[in-house]
């Protein structure tokens, strides 16, 4: 059998599981195709790809919240050195930093998030199996003489948490520091998205009045997410693993400072290693260099063409812009517009 048809049989087998799985199949068919699927996604853990085989459809909205991860993490660093880009192992979460930097710790931090995030919106809108609305906000609050009581459909975020917490974490099977930094990053991103659940009410009552008010938990906007873990990540602590006595495994972490074994809090993300100047492209940093990256005269910021291009220069791309401008509407029934052009620059490192 040659190369080329492989390929489509295997095509042929992966489309035809994500159209069983998308529609909720779950007939041999489509086990055989979730099974063709979760064996050929790079990156995974043991148990994930047994997670991935039993629930395929999970699998896919595991991937939309890595995704959607990786796509804050790339607005929150857009204009730095580091933009959420490297070099390292391909996987269902991106491409892995090699490096334990405050990179990484939020890079973790907010695909857990990511991950928890999809699957409890998922629940709320019925699209996952297994799990729904939250059962346990029925009734009346305890504090019934705020006039409220519970309704409409909670999002269960203890669901989405707990299979982020399974899923996500069960990638970490070595005994070492960097496994102890990255289950406390995972741990960071599910807590701040668990505290940035709201409570949203509406009103009953005559003519408007609120006399009573129904309520329901619902996620917070993924981009807020985004801005508290940025946060984190520029008060991240450099901590170092204590070993067993016993052993010599790494058994917890605590800051790096001489005489102190204070352990990080579990609200604070954690680093092992210092970070790369991410100035020039080097595989095994993860550091994808800055050469070639748009950069701004100006202005006295992170993108600057002075710190983003470290010391090496910029090229300077002049260009035309022209668009339809000075746009009129004569009656009947005719737009008439002006040409407008500018001249403008644009820089790149070298």
């Amino acid at each position: 059998m040659s190369r080329k048809t492989r390929r489509w049989i295997f095509h042929f087998f992966m489309c035809l599981g994500i159209v069983y799985l998308k529609i909720g199949g779950l007939s041999s068919v489509v086990a055989l195709g979730a099974s063709i699927i979760c064996n050929k996604i790079p990156g995974l853990a043991p148990r994930q790809r047994t997670i991935c085989q039993s629930r395929p459809d999970a699998i896919i909205v595991i991937g939309e919240g890595a995704q959607m991860g990786i796509n804050e993490c790339q607005f929150q660093f857009k204009h730095g050195r580091w933009n959420c880009s490297a070099l390292g192992e391909r996987t269902v979460f991106g491409k892995e930093l090699k490096v334990g930097s405050k990179e990484a710790a939020f890079t973790y931090a907010i695909i857990a998030a990511g991950v928890a995030h999809a699957i409890t919106a998922a629940c709320t809108q019925g699209s996952l199996s297994g799990c729904g609305c939250d059962q346990d906000k029925q009734g009346f609050h305890s504090q019934q003489q705020e006039g409220w009581k519970w309704g409409g459909c909670s999002a269960d975020v203890r669901y989405g948490l707990g299979f982020s917490k399974v899923f996500v974490d069960a990638r970490e099977i070595k005994q070492n520091a960097r496994t102890l930094m990255n289950l406390h990053n995972n741990e960071v991103g599910r807590k701040v998205l668990e505290k940035g659940m709201r409570l949203e009410c509406k009103c009953h009552g005559v003519s408007g009045s609120c006399t009573t008010k129904t309520c329901w938990t619902t996620l917070p906007k993924f981009r807020q997410l985004g801005f508290l873990l940025k946060d984190k990540y520029g008060t991240a602590a450099h901590v170092e693993p204590v070993r067993a006595s016993r052993n010599k495994r790494p058994t917890f972490l605590k800051m790096k400072k001489p005489h102190s074994f204070r352990k990080p809090t579990d609200g604070e993300l954690v680093y092992i290693e210092r970070s790369p100047n991410y100035c020039e492209a080097d595989p095994r940093t993860g550091s994808a260099g800055t050469q070639g990256r748009l950069c701004n005269k100006t202005a006295p910021q992170s993108d600057s063409c002075d710190l983003l291009c470290c010391g090496r220069g910029y090229n300077t791309h002049q260009y035309s812009r022209v668009w339809q401008c000075n746009c009129k509407f004569l009656w009947c029934c005719h737009v008439k517009c002006n040409t407008c052009s500018e001249r403008t620059q644009m820089y790149t490192c070298k």
